[in-house]
């Protein structure tokens, strides 16, 4: 029988064999005969007891039984996720939160058959789009819902405030009764007190029909929107829907431990691509453009011979902190330079000459204006920082 060594190497090309069968897209019953000599190959390695096995774990003072407090992660969650957006001046915003537990029991005291759970929570997950009306015929008409129970959950679900709004419900006589609903909205009631602690919760909303689509979601879930203000001139309403939301999913990680052990999770996701729409937009009506470099300026030449003095000031202008490059091109048209300034959003161009060799100067060009400055070469980078410290355009 061959050392274990040989046997490691044969299952390697096995595997890769196989896979090459697949992306070359062969029959079925050749792939089937590749796959019986790897499993083969593999039964003969035999169990790997050198190598360790992954296990997930838990922190050993992260006990989810009751010795850490649940609701400091989905804060920090919460002021990360403000501090983000706020950074990114997209405008105003509300972070919307709610819990699942508080929406199952909700569904529950209503009257909602358990078998309906999912499909009635993503129907009320329509309300920041759609009218009350409009949902409660999708409950009643298409997914056989009772019209008296549908009209008790939206007595429930039409609800927006603050922790008011918690201590409120911890009172009704009917959700206080649920044992799922009475845990959500203590833990609510906790994170309100830890988001005012941390200065945001003047940018949250207790939300009723904040509903999160996915199934894996166990406890609190949070949304965040902008809140538009009238379109001006010219200007597209911004139906982009949520710019960034999570939540808490305890039971998700568990599902890949062979052992099925609990692991609490919480987190966030910022939504890019929206955030990209809306800034786009903007910056058409404002018609600036984009800047897709932090580059401050392009050290650009007048003649052709100029390679070595481009080369020498830019490592000057590196060495002194100055976001600096230069087109790698010996002999450049200053067109083209200037041209591709005007394209990356570069708002400054350093220019050498023949002349301004001898003068002992830089030309230094403002890319927007076109304004030309000769600046003495020992100033270059002050000069550099006072003009680039001014405000450009948004990016």
């Amino acid at each position: 029988m061959a050392d274990r060594a040989t046997l490691e190497d044969l299952v390697r090309l096995q595997g890769e064999r196989v896979r090459a069968l697949k992306q070359q897209k062969a029959s079925a019953e050749q792939i089937e005969e590749e796959v019986a000599k790897l499993l083969k190959l593999k039964a003969q390695l035999g169990p790997d007891e050198g190598k360790q096995k992954f296990v997930l774990k838990t922190p050993k003072d992260f006990d989810i039984a009751g010795q850490f407090d649940p609701m400091i992660p989905d804060a920090e969650c919460l002021k990360i996720m403000c501090e983000i957006l706020s950074s990114l001046q997209i405008g105003d915003f509300l972070v919307k939160v709610n819990d699942r537990r508080i929406l199952d029991g909700t569904f529950a005291i209503c009257g909602v058959p358990d078998s309906k759970f999912r499909t009635i929570c993503s129907s009320v997950d329509k309300l920041d789009k759609v009218s009350w009306e409009e949902v409660k015929s999708e409950m009643v008409g298409e997914k056989g819902l009772a019209p008296e129970v549908a009209d008790r959950i939206g007595d429930y679900v039409q609800q927006h405030g603050g922790v008011s709004l918690v201590e409120q419900l911890l009172q009704d006589p009917k959700l206080s009764q649920n044992k799922q609903a009475l845990e959500g909205l203590g833990d609510l009631k906790l994170l309100f007190e830890y988001l005012t602690l941390f200065g945001i919760a003047d940018k949250i909303s207790f939300d009723l029909s904040l509903a999160r689509g996915l199934d894996y979601y166990t406890g609190v879930i949070f949304e965040a929107v902008l809140l538009q203000p009238p379109a001006q001139a010219g200007e597209e309403p911004l139906g982009v829907g949520s710019v960034a939301a999570g939540g808490r999913y305890d039971g998700l990680v568990g599902m890949f431990d062979p052992k099925g052990r609990k692991v609490p999770c919480v987190g966030l996701s910022i939504g890019v691509e929206r955030i990209f729409s809306i800034v786009e937009q903007r910056l058409e009506v404002l018609e600036e453009k984009v800047r897709t470099t932090e580059t401050q300026v392009l050290v650009a030449s007048a003649q052709k011979k100029l390679l070595e003095e481009r080369l020498k000031l830019i490592s000057e202008l590196w060495d002194a902190g100055i976001k600096a490059e230069l087109l790698y091109k010996k002999n450049p048209k200053l067109l083209n330079q200037l041209q591709y300034c005007e394209e990356a959003g570069i708002p400054l161009v350093a220019i050498i000459g023949e002349q301004e060799l001898k003068d002992g100067v830089i030309k230094l060009r403002s890319v927007a204006s076109r304004e030309e400055v000769d600046v003495r070469r020992e100033d270059l980078v002050e000069e550099i920082r006072r003009k680039t410290s001014q405000p450009l355009c948004i990016c």
